[in-house]
């Protein structure tokens, strides 16, 4: 299974790694950032895959930089407005800017992959490496075991297509590209996905992909924008907390209602929903899922709206922690009808074809040397050092001193 080879830098690039890139360009272009992958599973990944291949597959992707047709497919998205979404100033910046290096190495005989740079550009690494990492690993396994995995991997496409046949108003987004099986499986699988489910398919969080087929990219911010905007504030009581609100506030000056939907795990939902008073549930088209229980979330986001004297129907809820097609038939059959949803499809989607599908991330683990945090409602998804996940944890409600 191929495609065409594109002359763009990547077909790994996500909607989302965009639009926080403008904002960190437009308020924090030298914050110096470093991002590191990270193996929460126990694959041996280094076993399999060269460190010569992942570091050609790096360097290729530095070297071809942006092309012309990419940052005019940029260029052309609008908001509701009307509006250009992407400034030329950004655009150019992304024309004129070099990738950083990614390093790779082997440490205690792990890999370890990481890159460091001004936080604008840095940050475009992390969906890219991810994905070449995960083609890496799986072309290298074929090639071990002999073994060729479209034709398990089509009979689970085809179940899943069946079922969301049989309900026709869920709306699914592609989240997929992080963890990939490879860039053509995921080329294919939106391929079976448009023809089979034309209007349940509302857009993909692939860039690349988004232009190819037509769809709407979609993406907002990820847990990395209060993550060092946390890192980056003074270590005084409070401190964290209103870093946290000033994000909320930057990110809806920059984007406004459009790409409103708040990421509530990064410091923990209860810390989250102690800052999203009335004014902010207002503006904010919805909420997006990312750990803990998803029943358990909805029904509190509901039972928020409601207190808020806000009808939750008009708000919207994604889910996109670990969906399984029985998991999204499962939220929809209960919230239906009671609060906007729509599944952003991950790993079950891009990656389900009859071997273990890897389970890392990217993240970003300093800023400016200060080391980032992330609390999660999920322990598997807690990061940082643990005296400073302790200091979080216990100066988040912190009040400031009066002088």
């Amino acid at each position: 299974m191929t495609i065409a080879t594109t002359p763009w830098l990547s077909t790994a690039i996500d909607f989302y790694k965009y639009t926080m890139s403008q904002l960190q360009y437009e308020l924090n272009r030298t914050t110096h950032v470093r991002f590191a992958l990270t193996n929460r599973g126990s694959e041996r990944i280094a076993d399999l895959v060269p460190l010569a291949t992942l570091r050609e597959r790096f360097s290729a992707v530095q070297a071809r930089g942006f092309c012309p047709a990419e940052l005019a497919f940029l260029a052309g998205l609008r908001t509701r407005a009307d509006a250009p979404l992407f400034t030329s100033a950004y655009l150019t910046y992304l024309a004129e800017t070099r990738l950083p290096d990614v390093h790779v190495e082997l440490v205690d005989d792990a890999l370890a992959i990481w890159s460091a740079g001004d936080w604008p550009i840095v940050t475009l690494w992390e969906t890219v490496v991810m994905s070449i990492v995960n083609e890496c690993y799986f072309d290298a396994l074929r090639l071990q075991t002999g073994t060729t995995h479209t034709a398990a991997g089509d009979a689970r496409l085809a179940a899943k297509i069946a079922l969301l046949q049989q309900h026709p108003d869920i709306a699914i987004v592609d989240f997929g590209t992080r963890r990939r099986y490879s860039a053509a499986w995921q080329h294919h699988v939106l391929s079976q996905l448009q023809t089979h489910c034309p209007t349940q398919l509302v857009g993909t969080s692939n860039v690349a992909y988004a232009h190819d087929f037509g769809l709407r990219p979609i993406g907002t911010y990820a847990h990395e924008m209060p993550m060092v905007y946390a890192a980056l504030a003074p270590h005084t009581p409070g401190a964290v907390r209103a870093a946290h609100q000033q994000f909320l506030q930057d990110w809806y000056a920059r984007y406004g209602t459009d790409l409103a939907i708040g990421l509530t795990d990064t410091f923990g939902t209860e810390r989250f929903f102690a800052d999203f008073d009335q004014h902010h549930a207002q503006r904010w088209r919805g909420l997006r899922h990312d750990s803990g229980d998803p029943i358990a979330f909805a029904e509190r986001v509901i039972a928020f709206y409601d207190a808020q004297g806000i009808d939750p129907r008009t708000k919207t809820i994604v889910f996109s922690d670990s969906l399984t097609i029985e998991r999204i038939i499962q939220l929809h059959q209960r919230f239906h009808g009671r609060i906007g949803c729509v599944y952003g499809w991950g790993t079950t989607l891009m990656n389900d074809l009859g071997v273990p599908a890897l389970n890392i991330v990217m993240k970003t683990t300093h800023a400016d040397g200060n080391p980032t945090v992330k609390l999660s409602d999920h322990a598997g998804k807690q990061s940082g050092p643990a005296e400073v996940v302790a200091r979080y944890q216990q100066e988040y409600f912190a009040i400031p001193t009066q002088s």
